[in-house]
């Protein structure tokens, strides 16, 4: 049987523990790389966050971000040269707050770079008041959301399990932030939608593996050769599904992005469609090369199976004593 027919059959005999013990420093310090992009970079917050104006006007395509810079006076704001469905080109000024008193000036610089009338540039404002809110309930629902998800992880499976499941989120959520902040994609109220379909995806995914471990667990003789066997065994009878529900979640969320995002111009599918696509991504990794690990890790030091682990050690000298004496 080769391993292509092992895996739709369940019957697969990959041994994960030497990939484990690669792809759990791995994802340690990812973690750490992503947490250093955000507290040193941060993260490109859209207008609904932070709160201020958009300023858009057409211009030509030959104008650079620096020469869009330099004509306007307002030194602190972000600069972009868009384009859209139909192939124009825009120059979009996001300020703060402070300038939306006096945007007559910005206004009428714009116009002038884009050689048009002042009417036809564009103004999204949102108060400061406003992006605060949103802020907040963004916080709170990631927060409502890992609580809940503990509790009742918690209560139907057991604890190393939902805090297996929860790091797992964790990673997930901290590795899609980081490749925000790196490549400065804005974070919009699309983008946080998209990362709590992230946490749902991944906590499925993750559930998957734990709930065979469960099943297995339940079998007699299933732990002879102890915990992370088992997890091991459980992690080759649902890598297939992963896989497959991976392919068919991914393939749909990287037609948006492409077709949707880019071909379109359409920037809230954009916005939801590239978190996503990182996310699933993440998801599937961590629930089998991270949370599978953790839980083993934190069963193993029970000291019921140490006691175990103790018992098969000495059952395994027994019997090669008992070898070297035939």
């Amino acid at each position: 049987m080769n391993l292509r027919s092992d895996l739709y059959r369940s019957k697969s005999k990959v041994d994960f523990l030497p990939i484990w013990a690669k792809t759990v420093p791995l994802s340690a310090t990812m973690t750490a790389l992503a947490v250093i992009l955000l507290l040193v970079v941060g993260l490109n917050k859209s207008i609904d966050f932070e709160g201020g104006g958009i300023f858009e006007a057409p211009i030509g395509a030959e104008v650079s971000v620096a020469e869009a810079r330099a004509a306007i006076s307002v030194p602190d704001a972000r600069v972009q040269i868009v384009e859209n469905a139909e192939g124009d080109t825009f120059v979009r000024v996001h300020t703060g707050s402070a300038v939306l008193g006096d945007s007559g000036k910005l206004i009428d610089e714009l116009a002038e770079l884009g050689g048009v009338s002042a009417d036809v540039v564009s103004i999204n404002t949102v108060g400061p008041t406003w992006g605060s809110q949103i802020t907040g309930k963004a916080e709170r629902a990631l927060v409502v959301f890992f609580v809940v998800v503990a509790a009742y992880l918690a209560w139907t499976l057991e604890w190393r399990m939902a805090l297996g499941a929860l790091i797992a989120v964790t990673h997930d959520l901290l590795l899609t932030a980081g490749v925000y902040a790196a490549f400065r994609f804005e974070v919009s109220p699309a983008t946080v939608i998209a990362l709590l379909t992230i946490m749902g995806y991944s906590l499925y995914d993750t559930v998957v593996v734990y709930d065979k471990v469960l099943e297995n667990e339940l079998e007699r003789g299933s732990r002879s050769r102890g915990y992370t066997a088992l997890v091991n065994r459980s992690m080759n009878q649902v890598l297939m599904r992963s896989i497959n529900t991976t392919i068919t979640t991914v393939l749909p969320v990287f037609s948006m992005l492409v077709i949707g995002g880019f071909f379109l111009g359409g920037a809230t599918l954009r916005d939801f469609s590239v978190a996503l696509f990182i996310g699933l991504i993440l998801g599937t990794y961590s629930s089998l090369f991270l949370a599978a690990p953790v839980l083993a890790w934190l069963k193993e030091r029970e000291p019921e199976e140490i006691a175990e682990a103790n018992i098969r050690e000495k059952r395994r000298a027994r019997e090669l004593k008992a070898k070297a004496k035939s």
